[in-house]
């Protein structure tokens, strides 16, 4: 028994050690880029004898946004920072209800859609504390599509989303069966798990059509303007928050060539290329790359026609330069995921695809959590 108390508090010992460094490096951080914080010995002084009393300790409100922008600004696998400094932080720590938590998300998305002007927007809510589980939500972003596994095989809907569709299922969700059913958020507090409607008002989506194919129209695609991702972690200087949305704006790239694009997706390219009367006999003829390209311009025009704001992947890997010379200039290290960050079309025409990046793990951060 003995051995097992010492055992204890030695890993406790440790965890408390850990928490320490990280508060630490993240306090002379905050202080060190932004000096009306004032000096920086106090703060250390407070936040340790709050982490030695507690196990944790809270930031003020200014720690938090400031965190949270770094967060974005240290996001690998993200071609959009530039404007990371814009980033509107909702403070809800004090929600941490599964009810708080769904209307959160609702006044997140509603906030965010912005009549369709997007703004980059987060919604923090209850932090991890020793023996206080937080909220999570197990949907990958905040909107995303049903799929429908059919008896005779395939997915009505989104492939991507079988799984979390059946446990929409189990606790009593029924949808109506269509390829863009929007699920219910799945909201788990303690160990509970309870489903929440997300009102069709908060759901900005745009119906996509083409600018010289009438036909367009008549495939009745469409996708959702808000990429609200509200399964990962905010990590902010030793402390977690599990339950943080945010988003920025699409890049049309993610839903022309990903979205609706991937064979584990919605595979549209050989509906499109039939449409177009392409000759899909043969690879050689790159069918494939002339209906991507027609499918990404339906998206582009389609969010520009109803004044939804997103960008294009020339027009974001040049952001995305003069991010990395920003930051360079100013002596940060800028993380960066080739793989991610080069678009999913036309990469070797864009100037991100012809360096190499520095791809290290900087904190504050936003961190994958295992799947639920």
């Amino acid at each position: 028994m003995r051995s097992r108390k010492t055992a204890r508090a030695v890993q406790e010992a440790d965890q408390r050690g850990e928490i320490d460094r990280e508060a630490e490096d993240f306090i002379r951080l905050h202080h060190a880029e932004n000096p009306a914080a004032g000096p920086v010995r106090p703060r250390l002084r407070e936040v340790l004898a709050e982490i030695a009393q507690t196990g944790t300790y809270t930031h003020t409100p200014d720690e938090l946004t400031f965190g949270a922008r770094v967060a974005w600004r240290n996001s690998g696998r993200c071609i959009g920072r530039l404007y990371w400094r814009s980033l509107r932080v909702r403070d809800r720590r004090h929600v941490d209800t599964a009810d708080g938590v769904a209307d959160e998300c609702v006044e997140h998305l509603r906030a965010a859609t912005n009549g369709g002007r997007i703004r980059p927007t987060i919604t923090v809510l209850a932090p991890e504390r020793p023996g206080e589980p937080a909220p999570r939500i197990w949907n990958g972003q905040l909107i995303r599509y049903a799929g429908y596994v059919l008896p005779e095989g395939g997915v009505a809907g989104d492939p991507a989303h079988t799984e979390l569709t059946e446990w929409a299922r189990r606790l009593g969700w029924r949808g109506e069966g269509t390829r863009f059913d929007v699920l219910p958020l799945i909201i788990e507090v303690k160990g509970g798990l309870t489903l929440h409607e997300v009102p069709p008002e908060v759901i900005l989506e745009v119906p996509l059509r083409h600018p010289r194919h009438a036909w367009f129209a008549d495939l009745g695609l469409k996708w959702h303007a808000v990429p609200a991702i509200s399964n990962m972690s905010l990590e902010i200087g030793g402390v977690t928050y599990p339950c943080a949305p945010f988003n920025g704006w699409y890049m049309g790239s993610e839903i022309g060539a990903r979205n609706l694009a991937d064979l584990d997706r919605y595979n549209q390219l050989p509906v499109v290329a039939e449409r177009m009367g392409l000759d899909t006999s043969h690879d050689r003829t790159l069918w494939r790359d002339q209906a991507l390209v027609e499918l990404n311009i339906a998206v582009l025009h389609s969010f520009a026609e109803d004044g939804v704001t997103m960008t294009d992947h020339h027009t974001e890997a040049g952001r995305f330069m003069a991010h990395l010379e920003r930051e360079e200039r100013n002596g940060r290290i800028c993380p960066a995921d080739w793989s991610w960050i080069v678009p999913p079309l036309s990469g070797a025409t864009t100037p991100v695809f012809h360096r190499y990046y520095d791809d290290v793990r900087l904190t504050p951060a936003f961190n994958h959590r295992p799947t639920a």
